[in-house]
């Protein structure tokens, strides 16, 4: 990875939307040279797609939370994979110590969350810390 790799990298994670000619004017490369960085960042896993973010509450689950499971065994989280196609479920993490998993969840309300409480009760124990606030929703990688 060079500086213009990043500079590539910078530019996509803020707009993925540009095009390859408007991708290459702003890292000052001719078309078919940023179309063939692009295509080896992606080759590679460094790009691993391209996505639009979705404020959960403007389509109606304004309940959000993380969810930490403690379950070993048969019965943990991790071993369904149903769990993580759950519409419920925004992102799922194995995780080190106490707990296995780490969740955030996003739900229409209340009582919606109390239900998918109660099925991953299931799984294990879950404990569950709602988000009052984004306070960083989403940062690019950069180099450090």
């Amino acid at each position: 990875m060079d500086r213009t790799d990043w500079h590539i990298l910078g530019e996509l994670q803020a707009d993925a939307r540009l095009s390859i000619n408007e991708l290459g004017r702003r890292v000052s490369l001719s078309a078919p040279s940023t179309g063939d960085r692009v295509r080896r960042l992606q080759d590679s896993g460094v790009v691993t797609g391209y996505h639009a973010h979705v404020d959960p509450a403007s389509v109606g689950r304004s309940v959000r939370a993380f969810v930490r499971m403690q379950c070993y065994g048969p019965t943990c989280v991790l071993r369904d994979p149903a769990v993580a196609a759950w519409p419920e479920v925004l992102t799922m993490h194995r995780v080190t110590g106490v707990d296995c998993t780490v969740m955030l969840v996003a739900v229409d309300d209340i009582t919606a969350f109390q239900a998918l409480l109660d099925r991953l009760a299931d799984y294990g124990r879950p404990e569950s810390s709602m988000v009052l606030e984004d306070v960083v929703a989403w940062a690019p990688v950069r180099p450090l």
